[in-house]
């Protein structure tokens, strides 16, 4: 039986990174925020249902979503942000749960769940165990504001969208302190797929 692992984070503190080093070891990577893109593209149904709610107006080139426009629209406004969840969500759940099986089906041993908000949208229910990608508040900003050529008031409002990092620590079965080198991460990331018998 594969075992369904999900990884997780925060804007800026590295998971991308640990991401990558399990895909360069071969493993099953489901990435959820590559799947929110997927299924809003022109044809699929939540993308109807989105220019349906929020008009024509969200249509930029060549019938993509104008995703800045949309951002914009919702990072101001909770109710509007909650629509644009509820129609999104179930659909990128649906579709994760598709790649799951296809590659379940290839005879894979372990999935990956890449899953940004796993824990703020109580999406533990998909895996069996976490992983949590981890910084302190001081590394967090000074790589947000590094990364993206951000103000600190503008990384700040980035971060405080989200829940804080020491709040998920609790939730996540295990911790990469992603606060030292790549070389650390690495080797913290490997002590698990030993524990976990994390085969490919």
């Amino acid at each position: 039986m594969a075992q369904i692992i999900g990884i997780t984070g925060g804007i800026a503190s590295g998971k991308s990174t640990v991401t990558g080093m399990l895909r360069n070891r071969g493993y099953a990577i489901i990435d959820a925020d590559i799947v929110a893109r997927e299924v809003v593209e022109p044809g699929e149904e939540a993308y109807n249902l989105i220019v349906n709610h929020f008009g024509r107006k969200i249509i930029g080139e060549n019938s993509f979503l104008d995703r800045q426009l949309l951002g914009e629209i919702i990072f101001n406004d909770q109710k509007e942000r909650e629509v644009l969840n509820s129609i999104v969500h179930p659909a990128v759940r649906l579709r994760m749960n598709d790649k799951k099986d296809m590659y379940i089906s290839e005879g894979r041993n372990t999935v990956i769940f890449d899953i940004p908000l796993l824990f703020e949208s109580k999406l533990q229910y998909l895996v069996e165990k976490t992983i949590l990608v981890y910084v302190n508040a001081e590394t967090q900003l000074q790589r947000l504001m590094k990364r993206n050529e951000f103000s600190e008031q503008e990384a700040v409002a980035r971060i405080r969208s989200q829940m804080p990092l020491d709040d998920k620590r609790p939730l996540a079965d295990i911790i990469i302190n992603n606060n030292g080198t790549v070389g650390e991460t690495e080797e913290q990331l490997e002590k698990i797929i030993i524990n976990w018998n994390l085969s490919v």
